[in-house]
């Protein structure tokens, strides 16, 4: 069995948690990273990382569209709180999608992702970036303020700004839409396995509308596994070698079997 780690999880939207990480772990998990939106979530990835020490690491952020001007300080202020009990500042970022409808929707997004970038920088933390029809702006952002580590979940943006990434040292990762998605499947095959994660994004819904559509969990990162393998020509056992140790690295973790 492999030895797999999922990058990118709300956890906090999981029905049936316990129960769901059993079957992660069954599934050859040995880590999961419980990324947070907003303050709520923020509290139960911290919470469920408590539970499930050296198995679950929480990430503090906030989702671009759960930002709100009236929340700025609060939120700001809980994620400084925090921040050293996390190994990662996400999910963070820009959305640039249609419901985005103007300049002052996308200056607040900017504002604030600004500022949880700096939180990042000063605490040697890695940025987790959403940057969904935002991809130069949000890598522009995160390069501009000095960050080492970043990575940008679920890429699939232009084969320009991903050299950029690549070039800066940062990382994509790759979620179960490598099986349909011909812009993700695009990236990953141009993506080198040393800049290359794993992630579910679970409990999202993968092929909605389409014959096997499924809401995911932590477990089905192995399709993320095979998808990658099938596209890089490589066996699925170095591309979970690679993408592990890739994890570790980059964030400072351990499994909990090590």
């Amino acid at each position: 069995m492999y030895r797999l780690i999922d990058t990118h999880a709300h956890l906090e939207e999981i029905e049936n948690l316990e129960e769901t990480l059993v079957r992660a772990k069954e599934a050859g998990l040995i880590t999961i990273i419980a990324v947070g939106s907003d303050i709520a979530s923020n509290a139960r990835a911290l919470e469920i990382a408590g539970k499930y020490p050296a198995f679950v690491y929480p990430a503090l952020g906030w989702y671009p569209g759960n930002i709100k001007e009236s929340e700025i300080d609060t939120s700001l202020e809980f994620i400084k709180t925090n921040i050293d009990k996390a190994v990662a500042v996400g999910e963070v970022g820009l959305d640039y999608s249609k419901w985005v409808r103007t300049v002052a929707d996308k200056d607040l997004q900017k504002r604030v992702l600004r500022e949880l970038l700096i939180i990042a920088k000063e605490h040697g933390k890695t940025a987790c970036i959403h940057s969904r029809y935002a991809w130069r702006d949000a890598f522009d952002m995160v390069r501009k303020a000095g960050l080492e580590k970043a990575v940008f979940h679920w890429y699939t943006g232009t084969s320009s700004v991903l050299r950029d990434i690549i070039d800066s040292g940062y990382y994509i990762s790759v979620t179960p839409a490598v099986e349909y998605h011909e812009d993700h499947r695009r990236a990953v095959k141009e993506t080198p396995l040393e800049r290359m994660l794993l992630e579910t994004d679970c409990p999202v819904v993968y092929a909605r509308g389409r014959e096997g559509e499924f809401i995911s969990s932590p477990a089905d990162v192995g399709r993320s596994l095979r998808g990658a393998a099938e596209l890089k020509g490589l066996s699925e056992e170095e591309i979970a070698e690679a993408t592990t140790e890739n994890a570790k690295r980059l964030f400072g973790i351990r499994g909990e079997d090590d």
